[in-house]
């Protein structure tokens, strides 16, 4: 019989799922396969590295099979993350995304050095805002409720560690995403230097009554 969807920790089990999850929506929202040659560098860059460094910041949507269709992870604190990446995350995948020799000429090249380039998370600006994250749903599972409890779960698993704040760094071009992420009480944090083509938003990991 099967059970209702339910959000639940990773297990080592899904992870093939997430790295799914992360192609079909690493392309501001939408499937990355049709415009990378290798679509796994998103996974290997946003999702895998956080639920094997950090994975009890890592939870997922449960189709009531035993089948993740949607997930978030986040790191408690970026810069310890950023070191911990470089040390012992990136050895095991960057054969797979070699670093481009000299400045990104394919979108495969810009993610590969994004990969390969860790430390660009490290931000002065955003010292206030500690902790990261990202979270990715399956379309057929948006909209309906399931990513607010998904964030709830990861904004009350900081708490818990006292981290008083979170950010995350998203495409402006995603802006079904932004909707989101505003009715989550993500607010756009100025003074970042980043490309136009993103945006930085952070909230604190408090006052979950309202989401």
């Amino acid at each position: 019989m099967n059970e209702s969807p339910a959000i639940r920790p990773y297990r080592r089990e899904d992870r093939a799922a997430l790295d799914d999850i992360c192609v079909r929506t690493a392309h501001n929202g939408q499937d990355s396969r049709p415009h990378y040659a290798d679509p796994t560098v998103f996974p290997d860059t946003f999702a895998a590295p956080y639920v094997h460094l950090e994975p009890g910041l890592a939870f997922v949507l449960d189709d009531g099979r035993g089948q993740a269709v949607g997930y978030v992870v986040g790191a408690a604190d970026t810069v310890r993350f950023t070191r911990e990446f470089r040390a012992a995350w990136l050895p095991l995948v960057a054969d797979r995304h070699p670093e481009p020799p000299g400045p990104p000429a394919t979108p495969d090249e810009e993610m590969a050095w994004l990969l390969h380039h860790p430390e660009r998370m490290i931000v002065p600006e955003l010292a206030a805002w500690p902790a990261h994250l990202h979270i990715d749903l399956l379309p057929e599972w948006q909209g309906r409720g399931y990513g607010r409890q998904l964030m709830r779960t990861l904004l009350a698993a900081l708490a818990e560690r006292d981290v008083p704040a979170v950010h995350l760094v998203m495409t402006v071009a995603n802006r079904p995403a932004r909707a989101f992420y505003d009715r989550m009480g993500f607010e756009e944090i100025k003074g970042v230097p980043m490309d136009d083509s993103v945006v930085c938003l952070g909230r604190t990991t408090g006052d979950l009554d309202r989401l």
